[in-house]
């Protein structure tokens, strides 16, 4: 069995594998990783690249497109590793990025799941806006991270340069103890793309289990590398999929009063697309919350199973408060002033 497998689903994906591979392959194998590339179904020249440039890369061909979800379910059935790393393909990581991550995981038993240091490829100065130093969920199920606050994303000064325990880890770069990932069964994947992470994160935590961003491993994302900000597409799966994700890992306490207001704060969102005159974002939502009702009975099984393994329902790091009203009410932008 090898010890940490680094594994990049691919979608099509050949010029981001054409930048991006060379410093994974380079910086993984120096710490003894083994990199996989999992390909979901590509009709562009993904495979062909990857088998004549980068020989020492094991290749996974998957025979469609199942997601992203499924796609690393489907893939990691194929991979025999105490560690693996979910790796966007458009990450760029820095020389012993590893080494950071592997000594923690190491060293804490307790832990499933960690992530590094998230920074923009684009600005390697600032945040990235999926996932920065650590994530984590406000009351009503809207995420948020240390160094990016809704659409307000920080410089990275050292802030945020702790070891903490976090809400959810970033799906760009998840380092997990494979063991844990499929006895909280995986990523879901009738979520297609999109929040599957954090509902992940959300099993592991409410069964005990803990997270945290490690900032001394620091790696540069793309990000809206697949769909790009306010993508109708986008705006769909976000607001079906963070519902959907409510209902499987809420409290039985909570469920009726958080759902009650998220209806209300959908249609605030919906008429604000509107006032911008993005009427197909204005119609993912309602398409959104449409799907999630259809969908809702069929995801019972999943929130009594959650229900029965839980074994506490008050996580620290899913605040008690409202990340909206502390941002948009109270001015609050930066997470070290919430």
């Amino acid at each position: 069995m090898e010890k940490v497998a680094v594994v990049i689903l691919n979608w099509n994906g050949c010029e981001m594998l054409r930048s991006f591979l060379p410093s994974v392959v380079a910086h993984s194998e120096a710490d003894g990783a083994v990199v996989y590339v999992a390909d979901n179904g590509s009709t562009d020249a993904s495979v062909q690249l990857v088998r004549k440039e980068f020989p020492s890369v094991r290749l996974i061909q998957l025979e469609k497109n199942w997601g992203f979800a499924d796609g690393y379910n489907e893939a990691l059935k194929q991979v025999e590793a105490e560690y693996v790393v979910l790796l966007n393909s458009d990450v760029e990581v820095t020389a012993h990025w590893l080494q950071p991550l592997l000594a923690y995981m190491d060293t804490h038993s307790e832990v499933a799941a960690c992530q590094p240091k998230l920074l923009s490829w684009h600005d390697k100065s600032a945040f990235e806006y999926a996932g920065a130093a650590g994530g984590f969920i406000d009351c009503y199920g809207y995420p948020f991270c240390r160094g990016r606050i809704m659409s307000v994303v920080e410089k990275d000064e050292g802030q945020y340069d702790a070891v903490v325990p976090v809400f959810w880890a970033t799906g760009a770069a998840l380092f997990i103890r494979l063991k844990d990932y499929w006895e909280a069964g995986g990523l879901d994947g009738r979520f297609f793309a999109h929040m599957e992470e954090i509902d992940l994160c959300w099993r592991l935590r409410a069964r005990g289990r803990q997270l945290v961003c490690i900032p001394q491993s620091v790696v540069y994302h793309v990000g809206g590398a697949t769909l790009k900000k306010e993508n109708p597409r986008k705006t769909f799966l976000n607001f079906r999929n963070n519902l959907l994700m409510l209902y499987k890992n809420l409290p039985a306490e909570e469920l009726g009063k958080v759902m009650r207001v998220r209806w209300l704060l959908d249609q605030v969102a919906a008429f604000v697309f509107l006032l911008k005159g993005q009427w197909d974002n204005a119609c993912a939502v309602w398409r959104a919350r449409r799907e999630y009702c259809r969908l809702r009975p069929s995801f019972r099984p999943s929130r009594e199973e959650n229900e029965k393994k839980a074994c506490t329902s008050v996580i620290p790091e899913r605040t008690r408060y409202s990340v909206l009203i502390r941002y948009y009410l109270q001015g609050k932008k930066r997470f070290s002033g919430l």
